[in-house]
């Protein structure tokens, strides 16, 4: 990777050292429990997080099943940078990478659970379709997949709260997710059991958490 070809986390007015903080105000905790608790890791899986960030996912998968492989996936060498500070990071495997290069990294067939956070939403289409397709190529038969995502904006206030990660992460990419038609995409490269499980309100819009399986 030569140049810079993803956006960064906060966006566009990035600012690596604020996203945990910004993060925050999303309900984080809650969201990211649901992730876990979905993603019910096991003594020995392998776990992926796609677009990692500053790692905070993947240390909590890593406390809750510390015998568990843990990947995380960055393309952004700063925040793997903050992740890899924190305490505990020893546990998890840290590395850069584009999210539609996953068996550059892991082989692929081989993990057990993906799993991702506030990636998709920021990607084009086809960018998307790529990653989720990378995605499938890494689980086993029966794998699981559980993203947390900006989207469907149901309500009024939700589309208003909304536009400020619009403004982050441009309206382009962002309307596909707010239109509430990624689980369709999901269907489309393969996944089976696609489901949206629950819609978390936040002062930036709905977060959905969305869980599939490899067939």
């Amino acid at each position: 990777m030569t140049e810079q070809t993803f956006t960064p986390a906060l966006g566009r007015v990035a600012l690596p050292r604020l996203y945990d903080a910004v993060i925050a105000l999303t309900r984080e905790r809650l969201w990211r429990s649901m992730i876990a608790m979905h993603a019910a890791v096991r003594a020995g899986d392998v776990v992926v997080d796609v677009g990692c960030g500053t790692g905070s996912l993947a240390l909590l998968l890593h406390r809750i099943e510390p015998s568990a492989r843990v990947i995380g996936v960055d393309p952004d060498p700063k925040v793997l940078a903050a992740a890899e500070r924190k305490a505990g990071a020893g546990g998890v495997e840290w590395r850069t990478g584009m999210g539609d290069a996953l068996t550059d990294i892991v082989d692929a067939g081989t993990a057990d659970t993906v799993v991702s956070s506030l990636v998709l939403h920021q990607c084009p289409v086809p960018m998307k379709r790529a990653i989720l397709a990378s995605m499938l190529d890494t689980l086993r038969p029966g794998g699981r997949l559980v993203i947390a995502d900006f989207g469907l904006q149901r309500t009024r206030a939700m589309r208003l709260a909304f536009r400020l990660v619009q403004l982050a992460d441009g309206r382009e990419d962002t309307r596909f997710n707010a239109d509430g038609r990624l689980p369709g995409l999901i269907s489309e490269v393969g996944f089976v059991q696609v489901r949206e499980t629950a819609a978390v309100p936040t002062v930036n819009g709905s977060i959905s958490l969305y869980t599939a399986r490899r067939a």
